[in-house]
This record gives C-alpha cells, sequence and structure tokens, in this order.
C-alpha cells in the first residue's frame, strides 16, 4: 500500500492510473477503523481497478464543545488493517494541507433541506464541514466511485444530493451497517462506552425495530389512517430513555428527502440519536412500506 499526505505525490499517482486506464475508488476516513470501515473497502474494490482510503480528523465538522482533540488516533494499527483489506494507496493528509488559509478563511460547501435538522440541529455546522471536506477530497482523488456507510445516513443524504446538485461524475455507493451480534452499529465513539453502557447501547436499535414494526402493523390494519408517527417516537424515546440513555431525537422521514412522513409516503428511515455515557450514538432503520 503507497502511503502520502502530499497532494503532489497524490495527483501524481492517480494520474499515473488514469494512463493506464484504470478505474478508483475512494474512501474517505477519519481513522480509528473497524469492520465497517473496512467494508467500505471490500465494497469499493468490486467498483474499482485501484481503492483509495483517507484518514483525515477533520476539525471542521466538529463544534466547540465536541471531542476532536480525544478523538482516537490509531495511525499504525489502521494502516495495517487497510493493508490486510487490500487497499492501494492511503492518504494522510494535514489540517494544514487540507486547510492552508485556516478554517475561518476557508471556502465551503453548504447543502441545503438534507443538512437541516437532526444531526444538523443537534451539532450545528457539521454537515457544512462534512460536505466541504468530501468536496475537496472528490477534488483531490478524483474518484469514479466512493462509498459510505449508511449508519450516517444523514451524512449520505448530504453527500449524495451535493453530487448531484454540483454535477461530480462520482457515483456514491451506500454500504450497509456493520452490526454487533446484539445489534449495535459498529462506531468509533462505541470506544468511550463501560461495558456497562455498552450493553444498554443495543436498545437504541431494539426500539428503532420496535417502532417499524408498530409503524407496519398500523398501516396494515388501519389503511385508511396515518400511523401516529409522533406517538409512537415519542413511546421509542421513553423507551430508550428508561434504559439510562438519553435521546438526542428520534423522527421517522421519508428515505430521500429526509422531510418528516407523510401518510402516502411508502419509502421511509426512522433516524435517530441517543446520548450512552459520553458516546452520542446514532442509528436509522430504512423501511418500506
Amino acid at each position: 500500500m503507497i502511503t502520502v499526505s502530499d497532494i503532489l505525490q497524490l495527483r501524481q499517482q492517480v494520474k499515473a492510473w488514469r494512463q493506464e486506464g484504470l478505474t478508483i475508488a475512494f474512501v474517505p476516513t477519519m481513522g480509528n477503523l473497524h469492520e465497517g470501515h473496512i467494508s467500505l473497502v471490500d465494497e469499493a474494490h468490486k467498483h474499482a481497478d485501484k481503492v483509495i482510503a483517507s484518514i483525515f480528523i477533520n476539525p471542521m465538522q466538529f463544534g466547540a464543545n465536541e471531542d476532536i482533540d480525544n478523538y482516537p488516533r490509531t495511525m499504525e494499527n489502521d494502516q495495517q488493517k487497510l493493508i490486510a483489506a487490500g487497499t492501494d494507496l492511503l492518504f494522510t493528509p494535514t489540517p494544514e494541507i487540507i486547510y492552508p488559509k485556516g478554517i475561518a478563511k476557508q471556502s465551503f460547501v453548504e447543502v441545503p433541506n438534507v443538512s437541516e435538522g437532526y444531526c444538523g440541529e443537534s451539532r450545528p455546522g457539521h454537515f457544512r464541514g462534512v460536505a466541504t471536506v468530501v468536496c475537496k477530497l472528490f477534488n483531490l482523488v478524483q474518484p469514479d466511485v466512493a462509498c459510505f456507510g449508511l449508519k450516517d445516513y444523514q451524512q449520505v443524504q448530504v453527500i449524495q444530493t451535493m453530487v448531484e446538485d454540483l454535477s461530480m461524475p462520482i457515483d456514491i455507493i451506500a454500504v450497509p451497517t456493520v452490526r454487533e451480534a446484539n445489534g449495535l452499529a459498529l462506531s468509533s465513539r462505541n470506544g468511550y462506552l463501560t461495558a456497562e453502557e455498552k450493553a444498554v447501547a443495543p436498545a437504541l436499535q431494539q426500539n428503532l425495530q420496535w417502532l417499524a414494526q408498530e409503524i407496519e402493523y398500523s398501516r396494515k390494519n388501519s389503511p385508511d389512517h396515518s400511523p401516529d408517527f409522533i406517538g409512537l417516537t415519542k413511546k421509542a424515546s421513553m423507551a430508550i430513555d428508561a434504559t439510562g440513555m438519553k435521546t438526542d431525537y428520534i423522527h421517522v422521514c421519508h428515505a430521500r428527502t429526509l422531510q418528516p412522513a407523510s401518510e402516502d409516503d411508502t419509502e421511509l428511515v426512522i433516524l435517530a440519536a441517543a446520548h450512552c455515557g459520553k458516546a452520542r450514538l446514532i442509528d436509522n432503520l430504512q423501511l418500506f412500506l
């Protein structure tokens, strides 16, 4: 695996592969890799000749009170995992390389509508930082395809919308969430959980499953009436809180627009976030009626 942090070296290698007629897939990450990240690399191999991954802890997507200083940095271990997965090149830029003028003077990308609400409301400026860094990385790597995990469902929609709106010639591939046997979605932030909290955390997904079943039952047995989305989400939130977690939000939305679900929608997604000890966990569940 080639490892570079310099933009010129990255572009030279990409140019060389392009001259050979090879296609490129891209997997951007913030490091501290787990099986979910490696599943993105595995999927990328199915769609291109060469796979480029990046590790960059993006300061632009962290809020003032968030944990960038304590975010796990495990570069050597990450490199070994990427080598084992057959990654062709790893790009490891510094903030000075990505934002040479500093964040305050950096041009940015704003994706309206799908960036608003949910994690966009809980973490102001987060999706501006995500869209900006992904746009910049796309310009540097110039991939044919890019893979993103569906655990960050809203993020996938933000990136897909950005690519469509800005006419980027990149196929975005959404990869299913990798979970532990108990249903807990793999996440770098799971490392913040104590043993007791990790035992409680699967309740987030379990309550999304309950909510989905209630919506399906309501649609099947009362087809002329919309499910009580608000009432059902309140019950799910109370059940999550009863475990000792604290619900940040839980909403039933249209799967593509992320607008609140209506009675006629058949493609839904349940979006949720909850605090469990020091960790803020996010999860979702798609529902096709």
